[in-house]
């Protein structure tokens, strides 16, 4: 995608001039946007600036369609929140004051560029990623923040959260940070804002379909101006093929290769759907097998060195396969259909019937789809009736990653900032916000983001929008799991994907791949600083990472996460040694 770093700082500082010697010296191109504040930007795809007023806003900016203005009256942040309303896209935005030193700045709703600042000395800093030569001119004072990862670690919505380190501060999606630190930041966006309340929950189905479809164009045409020439992904799922269907609809981008990756077992080969996605489209697709290895350390600790554990680059091999392929074809970018599951509802379980109950009591029984939930879930109605009536005693719960392998964490853990908005929301609603906020690491480092483009329609602003204001037994229309997703793109997608019940499997691959690298990940954790800091249970995840333990349940998605962790506590550590 591209970073950027800002400094602002007197003009005489020495510091700030070293630091722009060293951004040359590291291959990035900088500009002033002051006489002392200068920008530098790097990257496969290097951000641009745009002036609106007092902002200027860095990297990829676009005009909605048809923005929806908050009348926000006498509030003093109004012009930043019809900012945020007005256009969308990938940036971060900076406004300066009188003086030209850096007063605020703000990060587009979807989060899809990091923003994290701080202040040191006489220096303000604001950068979307911590190389190295940043680090050693600075030598910050920081510490590794134990508890939050212990947190993070426990719940995977809180590691595009707060940051794991005491000093920078992460600006959260669709917030304000103001100067000097120290001040909390104020929302101007939040997911809450979008969602249908009980009262309001009647939409028509054909124009929410509509909305859907028209967002989801807006996101793909948007996204796919930016490179000269790009790859699609796709996987034979219906998400991939609704953004394929959609680039193909509107003629959109220069697309040189339609790409799918094949596995070797069943549930991992989907060039059936692949072939029919393609003959429907009048694509010619390439379909390749699975590139995949041993985990290694060197991979784990190669994604480790920015600001947030390295999730999103764990599939090494992978990664620089598609680089490759991409290069290849003459391409600079791909774009995916990710975040899909999450925005659309993948998820047609009980939790929809309680949204729907919520909003209509008793009346919701005469709901077309409540048979069809029923059916899917193996449940009776009346169970469901049940389940939504303790919803509404007992509340929610936080998600929680399994507990065989970390030690419990004392009290209550409080949940993400975006879900605390509570027993307003729905519990199919609130999985959909969790979906929202774990997209936001769709976006996160990985050797493709190093090398190409990574363009994630699907989890851009226009379609976050559009799903969030649809009640969520709507989205799941039909009683089916993407519902209204599948009727919005029933005339541009084969019959066999729209009817689709079954879904692409890669657990026996990952899980082949862990158990054919225990050697490494058994003393990588075992004897590791997650270990070491009491945060992983050593007795357990000795009985866990074993062949059989594996073989029997499994569990592959935590060991790599706490992979990821270990590796860049271990970085970080090292990073953060200030020299004698």
């Amino acid at each position: 995608m591209g970073d950027y770093l800002v400094v602002s700082a007197p003009v005489a500082s020495e510091r700030s001039i070293a630091l722009k010697d060293d951004a040359r010296i590291a291959g990035m191109a900088v500009s002033d946007l002051a006489p002392n504040t200068w920008l530098a930007v790097c990257g496969p795809h290097v951000p641009k600036t745009l002036g609106v007023g007092a902002w200027t806003l860095i990297g990829d900016v676009f005009n909605r369609n048809s923005p929806v203005l908050p009348d926000s009256g006498d509030d003093p942040l109004s012009y930043e929140r019809k900012l945020v309303a007005r256009f969308w896209g990938r940036y971060i935005g900076v406004r300066l004051s009188g003086a030209g030193e850096v007063a605020a700045v703000l990060r587009d709703p979807s989060g899809a560029r990091e923003c994290v600042t701080w202040m040191q000395d006489d220096i303000t800093l604001i950068a979307s990623f911590a190389p190295d030569w940043l680090l050693r001119r600075l030598s910050p004072p920081w510490r590794i923040n134990f508890e939050h990862l212990a947190r993070a670690l426990r719940d995977p919505l809180m590691s595009s959260a707060a940051l794991l380190l005491d000093g920078p501060v992460s600006v959260p999606p669709g917030a304000l940070q103001s100067y000097p630190l120290g001040s909390p930041t104020e929302p101007l966006w939040t997911p809450a804002l979008f969602v249908r309340r009980p009262a309001d929950s009647r939409i028509d189905p054909k124009a929410a379909a509509n909305h859907l479809r028209n967002a989801v164009d807006e996101a793909v045409s948007g996204l796919a101006r930016l490179p000269t020439a790009m790859a699609s992904e796709i996987s034979g799922g219906l998400d991939s093929g609704i953004v394929a269907s959609s680039l193909v609809h509107q003629r959109s981008g220069n697309v040189r290769l339609w790409l799918n990756a094949h596995g070797n077992t069943p549930e991992s080969d989907e060039r059936p759907f692949v072939a029919a996605l393609a003959d429907h489209l009048g694509i010619s697709a390439v379909s390749v097998p699975m590139a995949s290895a041993p985990v290694s350390e060197e991979g784990l600790l190669r994604m480790s060195r920015d600001w947030r554990p390295g999730i999103n680059g764990l599939d090494v091999p992978h990664d620089l396969d598609w680089v490759q392929r991409v290069k290849d074809a003459g391409a600079t970018a791909i774009m995916t259909g990710k975040g899909g599951d999450s925005i659309f509802v993948q998820g047609a379980t009980t939790d929809v019937f309680t949204d729907l109950w919520r909003s209509r009591g008793l009346r919701s029984l005469l709901n077309p789809d409540v048979l069809n939930l029923a059916a899917l879930n193996e449940v009776s109605i009346w169970s469901m009736v049940r389940e939504a009536r303790r919803y509404h005693r007992e509340g929610n719960r936080s998600p929680s990653r399994d507990d065989g392998l970390l030690k419990p964490l004392a009290g209550e853990q409080p949940p993400h900032p975006w879900l605390a908005a509570g027993d307003q929301i729905g519990p199919a609603k609130r999985l959909q916000i969790a979906g929202v906020i774990d997209n936001i690491s769709r976006h996160a480092p990985s050797l493709q983001t190093e090398m190409i483009d990574v363009l994630n329609p699907l989890c851009a602003q226009p379609v976050i929008e559009a799903c969030l204001s649809v009640p969520a037994p709507l989205m799941t229309f039909g009683g089916r799991d993407r519902g209204l997703a599948r009727q919005a793109f029933r005339d541009r997608l084969p019959e066999l994907i729209v009817k689709r019940r079954s879904k692409g499997n890669l657990t026996r691959i990952y899980g082949r791949m862990i158990l054919n690298s225990l050697d490494v990940l058994r003393p990588w954790l075992l004897d590791g600083r997650l270990a070491a800091q009491g945060i992983l249970d050593r007795a357990g995840a000795e009985v866990l990472l074993t062949r059989e333990n594996l073989m029997w349940r499994g569990h592959y998605g935590e060991i790599m996460v706490a992979a990821a962790f270990e590796a860049w506590v271990r970085t970080w550590e090292a990073r953060l040694v200030r020299p004698a």
